[in-house]
């Protein structure tokens, strides 16, 4: 399906690895331009290298004010349709492990950015008429995952987020929408394997077949399929979709509504 977005414009943050990097590919193969962002220079050069016609690069903390800032001066006088709000969560923890430094910093780290970016970037989509926000949380906001409870906690105040500035901005061209991946195949996942192993005194490939059993389809995600969806979102096809959380999980979610 062609989803017209040659030579459109779209930003993609935490662009290096797992749901990120498929997401901007995605948009590459749809023959779109791509502003990337990630910490790391090398593997944001080496996106470059590979597609220099369709990829501008980005290099930083996108969670920061100073990050944000150099991308909204890239930005300037140019005509914006989409952005994937998308970077890494905090440490996995159970409540008792955490400390009032951690509740501060996933706030940080969670919230208070996408807020940031959000509130820079929605005064260029009402000047067009026109914009598409993504963003990437966690099927947690639907289901609670164990020893997560700094992003099962803060990811919730995202939703609620999204969903109200959605109602602001839906009749002015501007949809916003959440995915909500369950367990996937990307780097992320390591930390939540380490994690069990060391609660349950098994190995991480052991903890992997443990997470894998609770996947209804039986196995890891595969970001390129979420990717599909992301690209869906941020085209023109999806116009009367806003406001909205998608999970995408393998029916790991039991909710009826999920």
């Amino acid at each position: 399906m062609d989803l017209k977005l040659e030579d459109k414009l779209f930003v993609v943050t935490g662009a290096t690895s797992g749901f990120g990097k498929a997401i901007a590919l995605a948009l590459i193969n749809e023959k779109a331009k791509v502003i990337v962002n990630a910490r790391g220079e090398e593997r944001l050069n080496a996106l470059k290298a590979e597609f220099p016609d369709q990829i501008e690069i980005l290099v930083g903390d996108i969670t920061t004010d100073a990050i944000i800032s150099k991308l909204m001066i890239m930005l300037r006088n140019r005509t914006l349709s989409g952005m994937v709000i998308n970077a890494s969560g905090p440490p996995a923890k159970s409540f008792v492990k955490t400390n009032i430094t951690d509740w501060d910093q996933a706030y940080e780290s969670i919230l208070r950015w996408k807020v940031k970016i959000t509130k820079e970037v929605l005064p260029k989509f009402q000047k067009q008429n026109h914009g598409r926000l993504v963003y990437i949380e966690s099927a947690s906001v639907k289901q609670p995952i164990d020893n997560l409870i700094l992003s099962n906690s803060l990811r919730l105040s995202v939703v609620g987020f999204v969903k109200s500035v959605s109602r602001e901005v839906g009749s002015q061209g501007i949809t916003m929408n959440i995915i909500a991946p369950g367990y996937h195949a990307t780097p992320a996942m390591d930390r939540l394997f380490v994690n069990r192993s060391e609660n349950m005194g098994i190995s991480p490939s052991e903890a992997r077949i443990e997470f894998e059993k609770e996947i209804l389809v039986g196995k890891m995600g595969d970001p390129n399929d979420l990717a599909s969806l992301a690209t869906w979102l941020l085209s023109d096809y999806s116009k009367y979709i806003t406001g909205q959380t998608i999970t995408v999980d393998g029916g790991l979610v039991k909710s009826v509504f999920s």
